[in-house]
This record gives C-alpha cells, structure tokens and sequence, in this order.
C-alpha cells in the first residue's frame, strides 16, 4: 500500500492541500451562486444562517469526507470498496459521486467559459448583450474549449506538480483580484448602503425557505455530496490534522464568500442596481454596474478574470474526481484518463452550451417538460444544474453520510480524525459522532425535502 500510495501521489505540503481544497469549495458557488443568493435572500439574513450552516452542518461533515478518502487512499469508489467489498450496493454511492463531477464539470465549464469570454469582450465589444453574447455557437462552444484545456493541462500534470502547484499560484492571484475591486466597490458613493444590505440582518426576511436555501449553499460551496473532497483527502498524509486542514477549507471558502459580497453589495447599491437580480447578478446585472463607475473597464475586466481563475480551480476538482477513479480502479495512465475524459466532458458539454439561445429546442423544453419545467428548470443546462448540482449533491451527500456514520461507523471514522493528532478534545468527538449518526442525515434530507417541493437551493 505504501508503494501505490506514493505512486498516485500525495499533497506536498499542509498548505497546498488548502489551496487546493478551498480553490475546488470556492469556484462559482462564492462568486457567482452567494452573492445572488444573498441578494434575494435580503442580505445579512441570508449571510448570517449561511455562517452558521457552514460552520455548524458543513464543517463537520466536510471532516467525514476528508476521514473516508485518508482512509482509503481511494477515490469515491475506491473509498467504499475497500471497506464493504465490490459487490455492496454501497458502490453505486460512490459511482455516482463520479458521474455528478463528470456532469456538473460538463455544463460547470460552459459558464465558466462565459466568465473568460466576457474578461474579453469587455475589452473588445464592452456593449454586446447577453443574450448575443451565449447565442452564438461558434463563441460559446469555442470558450468551452478553451476553458475545458486549461483544466486539462493543469490535472494532467498530477497531485504535487499539477494540482497543488497551480492552487498556490491562482489562489493568491483571486484574492489579490479581489481586494482590487472590493476597493474601488466600498469608495464609490452611496456604497455603505449596500454593506449595510449586506451585513445587517433583517429578521423579518428569516423563513424556513431561506434556511433551506442557505444549508444547500453551505453544501454546493464546500463541493460536498460529489466526493470531490473524498478526493482530495485520500491525497492527505497520515500525519496531517485533518480538523486543522478542513478547518482552514472552511475558514478560506467563508472569507471568499464574504469578500464577494463585498465586491458587489456596495457597487450595487452605487449604482442603483436591484440587489435581487437572481441567476443572471453576474453577467447582467454587475456589466451595467461596472459601466456606470469610473475606470468600470478596467475593473470589469478585472472582475471577470478573476472569476475565471475561480471557476478553474473548482473545475480541476471535479475533473480531480473522475481521473482518480480511472487512475485507481484501472489500467489506464493519468494522462490517458485526463484525455479521454475531457473529450467524452467536451462532447457531453455542447448541449448545454447550445441551451442559452443557440438552439430552440435545448432553449426551451417546455415540449418536454411542460410550462413550468421541471423545478422550474426549462432549459438542458438548468435542468442538469437542479437534477445533479442540486438535488444530485444532496442525495448523494445524505448516502454518503449514512455509509460514514453507520456501515463504516462514525466512532471508526472519529479514529481517522484523531490520527496524527487533532484539534478536537475527546468532547468534541463524541459531538461529532453524535451528529454524523443523527443530525447530519436529518439536515441533509431537508435539504433533499425542500427540492423536491420545488424551493430553490
């Protein structure tokens, strides 16, 4: 074991695995998906039982997923075969935290190739309209491509030498990029309204809609339910801390999200834009910001880059989870893997890049699926979103979490965590047991409840 174990590669350093675990929780979920949920949730209402969420249901279950894969050695498969055999029911857990990665990075990536389309556009054609914008097949297929490569040629390049060494060079490049625009946004006249918005609670706007919405979130950006961090901790050392390590995922992963907020909060408000712009905040709403502010360019074209990187280093994760199963569980080599799944990631992303406006019949599946659509979702790549990256994650987060607390046993799994030492007192384990076997599955299928009942999360 020791010799695979070196062979498939490990983190080479405690603050590469960081990096390289909060840039997979940070991707679009914080700077994309955060900020126009907290738009419509009322602001600081939503912020503050998103904190409490993550800290509270993610953090520790994000422990449970780093204990499986440090156990195992394995990717999310792997993971489970070692400890119930090839033939348990339980390996299908495991295969389909594969195929939600090999999905989500399919139509992940097409609106990750919006964000470095539109780092151009706003340099070259600053006035074309969205809907121009992702109608053109030739534009958005084209941006895919290049966006998919990029993520190729960083996993092909492996754990220490590719992933982690990336994640220490995007990472501090995203925040310094941050720091940028938050800058310019909280200068602008009449930003303090929007941080207000952003940071004072409303109370009356707290419903048990809003705490669904914000425990889906807590889960989407922490990448939780898609055994991406059943990945990456199966890279961890024996030595490492694995409180300590996930507990930094957690601390960067919030930092960012809050640091979103104020990017766009405040510039909002300066401008008079409606805070609740829902899905479109983004690549509608924060253009006509940018265009209104003095030097809006040069801070457009900042912002949008930044939200490629972010969505880059999400993207590696997910490519993360397919390569490793294939590079575990056969003969093929990394390289191989990387290839061959990015083509079939590709060809499997073309729908939903044609779903924006390019082609009728993937713009509209109200022939299909009715009026309202499913979920409220009517086109190929919001459909894909609410059956994987919603409702998906979340079935596969409450499996995963049933398998952790009673097939392998949340006290075998509390013994993972205390190896090589631990942040957590012998109280806090039995905390965590106890909440990994009751509370966690209870939370999760809430979760599971509220989209099925159609509420958005």
């Amino acid at each position: 074991m020791a010799t695979e174990t070196l062979q498939r590669g490990q983190w080479g350093s405690r603050i590469g695995f960081i990096l390289a675990a909060a840039g997979s929780a940070i991707g679009l979920g914080n700077i994309w998906r955060f900020p126009y949920l907290a738009g419509e949730g009322g602001g600081g209402a939503f912020v503050l039982i998103y904190l409490v969420c993550v800290v509270g249901i993610g953090m520790p279950y994000l422990f449970a997923e780093l204990a499986l894969g440090r156990k195992s050695q394995r990717n999310p498969v792997g993971a489970i075969m070692s400890l119930v055999g090839p033939r348990s029911l339980w390996v299908i857990v495991g295969a389909f935290c594969v195929l939600a990665g090999f999905v989500i990075l399919s139509y992940y990536s097409v609106i990750a190739g919006w964000a470095v389309g539109y780092a151009v556009k706003e340099v070259i054609a600053p006035g074309m309209p969205f809907g121009e914008f992702v109608a053109s097949p030739t534009m958005v297929i084209g941006l895919l491509a290049v966006f998919l490569a990029l993520t190729l040629l960083v996993v092909v390049g492996g754990i220490e030498q590719g992933i982690e060494r990336w994640a220490k060079i995007l990472l501090p490049i995203l925040l310094v990029l941050m720091i940028l625009v938050i800058i310019r946004s909280v200068t602008l006249p009449g930003a303090g309204e929007g941080i207000a918005f952003f940071l004072i609670p409303d109370f009356s706007q707290v419903s048990l809609d809003l705490v669904i919405v914000a425990l889906g979130q807590a889960f989407f950006t922490l990448s939780l339910g898609m055994g991406a961090m059943i990945t990456y901790g199966s890279y961890l050392a024996k030595t490492e801390d694995i409180a300590i390590s996930g507990g930094y995922v957690v601390i960067f992963n919030t930092v960012v999200a809050l640091m979103a907020g104020f990017m766009i909060f405040p510039a909002l408000a300066a401008t008079g834009v409606d805070a609740a712009s829902g899905p479109a905040l983004v690549f509608l709403a924060l253009p006509e910001v940018f265009a209104q502010m003095p030097l809006g360019g040069l801070v457009s074209v900042t912002f949008f880059v930044l939200l490629s990187i972010a969505a880059l280093t999400s993207s590696i994760s997910l490519l993360e989870v397919v390569v490793s199963y294939f590079v575990d569980e056969t003969a093929w080599s990394r390289k191989k893997s990387v290839l061959i799944i990015g083509g079939f990631t590709f060809l499997m992303a073309i729908p939903s890049a044609l779903s924006q406006g390019a082609v009728a019949s993937l713009s509209d599946l109200s022939y299909l699926l009715g009026d309202d659509g499913l979920f409220g979702a009517n086109d190929f790549l919001s459909l894909l979103d609410v059956l994987v990256g919603s409702v998906g994650l979340a079935i596969g987060a409450f499996f995963l979490s049933i398998f952790i607390a009673w097939v392998w046993g949340a006290s075998e799994a509390a013994k993972e965590l205390e190896q090589g030492g631990s942040l957590l007192t012998p109280g806090l384990i039995k905390v965590w047991v106890f909440m990994m076997k009751y509370v966690l599955p209870l939370i999760i299928a809430v979760i599971i409840i509220g989209n099925l009942v159609g509420i958005d999360v």
